[in-house]
């Protein structure tokens, strides 16, 4: 539905709707809900200016009825009587719209005085709690998940390929916990309860984690520091750690993604200001992340290689302790969103309404199905979405027939407009979201091949004294991204912006894509890197005379994408994504991340079947890399790559960004508000 003007059928008389402010008192009807400290002075508001109410709310009646626009079908007389004015699609809450039409939604006073409503709640004196929150609670996780593959192999004793196997599916189990949290978050708990829950069972984890290990795992005390190895744990020890390390998972997991869309959530989108403000967020948000994972990669990595694992365990745990208790304290300056229903039984039906009507035609001018409220969709607390062109397969599910103008609304046989947006809005997100999966296989890669890479380099730092631990180079890549992050919003931003006209300077999906080239480079890096190692191994040596800071351009490489790649895709996911499955929008990021953990795993079992013959050929990743060609497994990643860009160039091509129905009061107060600094 394109956007027009609506025009008034008599037929369908429908009462004002009063328009549920986003940021006034708790509704059951609203999704955002705060304090509302200046309500008793708007109350007098009203009583002082009965006049200029009275002509908004004729005003807000005229313009909530509808009009079918010319040539669209029209009902007789002796059907208009029969049909009557108390059932079907004739109650106060529904209208139709035109397909080549639009819907204006109607006015209301309380809108109207928005503006005189001073915001108590949300902005960065609440981000800046939820920015150290996450900060905090990831150097609690990375505290476990930077050094694990070393753990792994020391401490329990497996090979290289299955720690590798190990490692990937536990961080893709990680980001899938992201779904999780997602669902939880918009369906049920809200953001506000998701977060709190999931960082609980994170500590619970990480306290498991830290007692098994100096009990049952580290034996004897400073085992698995290259130089004395650990004895077999019992069973019972590999249980509860395995156990533990998921429970980190899914707790860090459902958090992750939660805490992001409630960052989100402190600015409000119809406010140009604060809109600039939220997009600010989400580089300082992943920027907060990468900061908090700095310490554990450089000061915890090296305790934990030195053989001090419990410590480093326990210093999680506390780190997680301090992140909740931070996020209580910004208890009472949160805004808060009630969560919006379960977003799977709102698609089915549109998916079994559509099916219902395959043998429904949709020629020019067919009728739509949309609430008669102002911006608020029948989904609680959510805003009305416009209808879009494509998939029209869907709008059959919005269509209206006889037999519904006659029955009362089904949702099982008749959707709005928003609905059947909001599942074209999933849908079209999907291949956009498929084609970053690559992009994390590549990404993967830094916590399990380039540690195992490392391993087996010179480590050593000038002399032969003080060593480098292999999993710390990733501090290279969280220095990559801080420092990108920065040139991006004060350098690539301003300059790109002037060019191009557009505020953000280029746009998420271009952001994506330069991420996923700089990605492939990264790998192309690490090829080159791994050749030139084995050509500095002596016979009968398994170290390279290489220096371990031949990996510092593959991780910074890995890094600088990560700045457009993840921010990008964090900034589109939740932009794009309708109001009720913000959360979900945002997981989708983190659920690349999963799958592409999984993928990774897959490929190098592929790899190693494939390039396994007998005593010949010990594959190109084998127990001794001095042995293998590592380096070949990387071109393939980087050729996977390329090829994957080029399906995201013909997806993003394909893509129609989603478009929310302006709200008219907003436009109104605006106005007035530029005509006040005028006089």
């Amino acid at each position: 539905m394109t956007k027009g003007f609506t025009s008034v059928d008599r037929r369908f008389p429908v009462s004002p709707v009063v328009i549920v402010d986003k940021r006034s008192s708790p509704s059951p009807e609203s999704g955002t809900t705060t304090s509302g400290p200046f309500i008793p002075f708007l109350n007098r508001f009203r009583k002082r200016f009965a006049c200029l109410h009275s002509v908004l709310k004729m005003a807000a009646v005229d313009s909530s009825t509808h009009v079918v626009a010319e040539g669209a079908p029209q009902l007789d007389e002796g059907t208009q009587r029969q049909s009557g004015h108390t059932e079907g699609l004739n109650s106060a809450n529904n209208q139709l719209i035109n397909i080549n039409g639009g819907n204006q939604p109607t006015r209301s006073i309380s809108s109207f005085l928005k503006r005189f409503r001073k915001k108590k709640t949300g902005g960065w004196n609440s981000a800046i709690f939820l920015l150290v929150n996450q900060g905090i609670a990831t150097l609690a996780f990375f505290g476990v998940g930077v050094n694990l593959v070393v753990f792994l192999t020391r401490v329990l004793g497996q090979r290289n390929a299955t720690a590798a196997n190990n490692v990937s599916k536990w961080t893709g189990t990680v980001y899938l916990c992201s779904l999780l949290g997602a669902f939880f978050s918009d369906s049920y708990w809200g953001r506000y309860l998701t977060c709190a829950i999931f960082q609980l069972i994170l500590i619970v984890g990480l306290l498991m984690l830290s007692l098994a290990s100096s009990t049952l795992l580290i034996k004897p005390v400073g085992c698995g520091d290259r130089l004395e190895n650990c004895t077999p744990p019992p069973t019972s020890g590999k249980a509860i750690f395995y156990v533990a390390i998921y429970l980190v998972a899914l707790g860090y997991g459902g958090h992750q993604s939660t805490v992001a869309t409630l960052g989100a959530d402190q600015f409000d989108e119809s406010d140009p200001k604060e809109m600039a403000s939220r997009t600010a967020f989400f580089s300082c948000f992943y920027f907060a992340l990468n900061f908090g994972s700095l310490f554990s990669n450089t000061i915890l990595v090296y305790f934990e290689d030195s053989g001090s694992w419990t410590m480093g365990f326990w210093a999680s745990t506390g780190s997680a302790v301090m992140a909740l208790l931070l996020f209580f304290l910004g208890s009472p300056g949160y805004t808060y969103v009630q969560p919006f229903g379960n977003p799977f039984t709102r698609i089915s039906q549109v998916f079994v309404a559509a099916y219902r009507k395959l043998h429904v035609k949709l020629p020019e001018g067919q009728e739509l199905y949309e609430v008669a409220t102002s911006s608020q969709s029948s989904i609680r607390g959510s805003r009305k979405i416009l209808h879009t062109d494509n998939l029209k397969c869907l709008d059959k599910a919005a269509t209206v027939t006889q037999n519904d103008r006659f029955e009362s609304p089904n949702p099982w046989r008749l959707c709005t407009v928003t609905q059947v947006e909001e599942t074209k809005c999933i849908l079209r997100m999907l291949p956009i979201w498929a084609c970053t999966i690559m992009y994390s296989v590549i990404f993967t890669q830094m916590s399990s091949l380039f540690v195992e890479q490392g391993e087996v380099m010179d480590t050593h730092l000038g002399g032969r004294g003080f060593r480098i631990p292999a999993a710390s180079m990733s501090a290279f890549d969280i220095c990559s991204v801080l420092i990108c992050t920065i040139l991006y919003r004060f350098v690539v931003i301003p300059v790109s912006s002037t060019c191009s006209n557009n505020p953000k300077g280029i746009t998420e999906l271009q952001r994506m894509g330069i991420g996923l080239i700089i990605g492939m480079l990264a790998m192309v890096a690490a090829g080159v890197t791994e050749i030139q190692r084995l050509r500095r191994v002596s016979p009968g040596e398994s170290m390279s005379r290489l220096s371990i800071f031949w990996q510092v351009p593959q991780y910074a490489l890995v890094g600088a994408s990560e700045v457009f790649m993840y921010i990008g895709q964090l900034e589109f996911f939740n932009g794009q994504a309708p109001d009720g499955i913000k959360s979900f929008g945002s997981s989708l990021c983190m659920a690349s991340m999963s799958l592409g953990n999984y993928l990774s795993s897959m490929l190098v079992k592929a790899v190693m079947a494939i390039t396994v013959r007998g005593g010949e050929m010990p594959g190109w990743i084998p127990e001794n890399l001095n042995t293998g060609h590592m380096d070949r497994f990387y071109f393939l990643i980087a050729g996977m790559a390329a090829v994957d860009f080029v399906l995201f160039v013909l997806c993003a091509k394909w893509y129609k960004l989603i478009k929310l129905e302006e709200n008219v009061e907003e436009q109104l107060e605006e106005e007035h508000d530029n005509l006040d600094r005028i006089v």
